[in-house]
């Protein structure tokens, strides 16, 4: 077996990763129905919400306070973020998940994507593997 179809197999077997059965559904219906888009003051408004949580953050590891968020906060914080920057990359093509001028560290980058890894069961191979196989 190629190492490709070897890694392939791999990922596969990752817990979460295999694709799930197609359901189904009343065709009339889903063809009827159209997905429901936030409202363009909602969007403002949680953005807005995001952008001052983050400066308060940014504001209280500043000051050394290292506690401000529970790990339960971190994870939920975290997880809605994977998920939010995955939805943009796939609606709309790539752009960095750091602005330019950022504070965050290489060391932050680091740590972060590792324990991202780690959540995720993977391994930076299998990162490798999809990069090359999807160019990103």
């Amino acid at each position: 077996m190629s190492v490709r179809k070897t890694a392939a197999a791999k990922v596969a077997t990752k817990p979460g990763l295999a694709p799930a059965p197609a359901k189904r559904t009343n065709a009339k219906k889903a063809a009827t129905t159209t997905p429901a888009k936030s409202a363009p003051s909602t969007v403002q408004n949680v953005s807005a919400a995001v952008e001052r949580l983050a400066a308060e953050i940014d504001r209280a590891l500043a000051e050394g306070r290292t506690d401000v968020l529970t790990l339960d906060a971190i994870q939920a914080l975290m997880a809605a973020a994977c998920r939010s920057y995955s939805t943009q990359v796939e609606a709309s093509g790539n752009f960095p998940p750091l602005a330019a001028r950022s504070r965050v560290t290489s060391t932050d980058v680091m740590v972060t994507a590792s324990g991202l890894l780690k959540a995720a069961n993977l391994a930076v191979f299998e990162l490798g593997m999809w990069q090359s196989w999807t160019g990103r």
